[in-house]
């Protein structure tokens, strides 16, 4: 928890001394142009080069590793003391990028949470006369806490552990997992309250749904239908997820690039990514300037179809950036953008009070947002957790039911016809050790 605080308040001064170097170039569309491009681009060359040169183990997610060590392969290297500097470094800086990357922190910060569980691991075996027990079960535990002190989540991180990590979760880990997960999220909750002078704790992002009649019974069909949808564009995205993991292994001059060149492979795609988000041209549209200080001159419905168009090519390039990278958020707010399109339709059509002779009370389209984040990233990652992350994120529970059924037929439609997960996809590509699906191995 303390080094998520950390990595959040430095990120937070990266930030805004970008802000405040665009903000005084005001009135010059180059200078901010080359402000806006540049300083991501930097900061994420600097990251590749950084992690080539220190620990060239340390780039990208990390899930996959750890998802490795905890099923019994040894692979000491990726828990060095070396790596776990060059990962938190790395990964403020691909943070401090700001949204232009499209990347998270989820992932790299569950790696470096399993490699402070394994240190106090090898300390209790130290102080024990060096007898070295349950360490994978240490490691389950971490990747629950590291999960817990990103959100202030503590039962969807210990979900997150359970379906991500594991293949076999040891019921005798689960009490030391949810107590060291709400720990950490306790922790990471009091340190951002008094950072901000706060009163009392409460959820990350706050909403406030009205709860008398939060949606209407009709409505559950149009999170089935959310849900259906949200499916089929994460079979999309996994299918050109699969497709660029290939590409950049076989493809000579990527694949050159990515081994030698890696600092200019991360500044040119950044770049690229950052000019066509700058707030002067397209960026306009995606409510760029939003994402990161200021206000949105569009509508909410040209936010999020121009986020829905643009951002799934624009965050499978960001996949290929060979930095420390979370992947998780990117998704579970894409699914958000898809979610309040599909809440602003039905505001439209219901504007009369009435949809197929029913009388309907006003629609909250937000509910629908938190439908299509936990349904998108959940069948992404063919997991059921994101449901409750969202429900613990926002502290509304009037929306749990919908939330969990749309994000149940995400993941009956994901699923279907043994389509790897995100994190399969990541383990397969990197030839690392994983077990092999079970209707694969036994068919009926």
């Amino acid at each position: 928890a303390i080094l998520s605080f950390l990595m959040d308040l430095s990120v937070a001064k990266l930030l805004k001394a970008h802000q405040w170097l665009f903000l005084n170039l005001e009135g010059n569309v180059l200078l901010q142009f080359l402000c806006w491009s540049l300083y991501p681009a930097c900061l994420c060359a600097f990251a590749s080069t950084f992690s080539h040169n220190i620990c060239p183990y340390s780039t990208g997610s990390g899930i996959p590793e750890v998802r490795t060590m905890i099923a019994g392969s040894e692979m000491p290297h990726y828990l060095s003391l070396t790596h776990l500097f060059t990962k938190f470094l790395g990964l403020i800086c691909t943070l401090a990028a700001g949204t232009t990357v499209f990347l998270g922190k989820v992932g790299p910060f569950v790696h470096l949470s399993t490699m402070v569980g394994a240190y106090l691991d090898n300390l209790c075996s130290f102080i024990q006369g060096g007898k070295k027990q349950g360490a994978t079960g240490m490691l389950a535990v971490a990747a629950g806490v590291g999960v817990a002190s990103c959100f202030g989540a503590p039962v969807s991180g210990v979900l997150f552990s359970v379906e991500v990590m594991c293949s076999h979760f040891a019921l005798r880990h689960y009490c030391p997992c949810f107590f060291s997960a709400t720990c950490g999220a306790l922790t990471f909750h009091l340190l951002s309250m008094w950072s901000r002078d706060g009163e009392t704790l409460q959820a990350l992002f706050k909403t406030n749904f009205p709860t008398a009649l939060p949606f209407h019974p009709l409505e559950i069909l149009l999170f089935v239908l959310l849900g259906l949808l949200c499916g089929a564009v994460s079979c999309c995205y996994l299918f050109c997820h699969r497709w660029i993991l290939k590409f950049t292994k076989t493809n000579t001059v990527v694949l050159k690039m990515l081994t030698t060149e890696k600092g200019l492979y991360s500044g040119l795609v950044v770049f690229c990514l950052a000019s066509l988000t700058f707030p002067h041209s397209a960026g306009q549209y995606m409510a760029s300037k939003l994402l990161f200080w200021c206000l949105c001159t569009h509508g909410i419905v040209t936010v999020c179809y121009s986020v829905v168009d643009s951002e799934m090519w624009m965050l499978i390039l960001a996949c290929t950036l060979p930095q420390p990278a979370g992947y998780f958020m990117p998704v579970f707010i894409y699914g958000a953008a898809l979610g309040r399109l599909l809440g602003e339709g039905v505001v439209f059509v219901s504007s009369n009070g009435t949809i197929f002779g029913h009388q309907w009370t006003s629609v909250n389209p937000g509910g629908y947002a938190l439908a299509g984040a936990a349904a998108f990233s959940g069948a992404v990652t063919h997991t059921l957790s994101p449901a409750l992350l969202a429900v613990e994120l926002t502290g509304q529970f009037s929306h749990a039911v919908p939330i969990l059924l749309s994000t149940l037929v995400a993941n009956a439609l994901a699923q279907s016809g043994d389509r790897p997960s995100f994190y399969d996809a990541l383990s397969i590509s990197k030839k690392l050790p994983h077990l092999p699906s079970l209707k694969k191995a036994c068919p009926r």
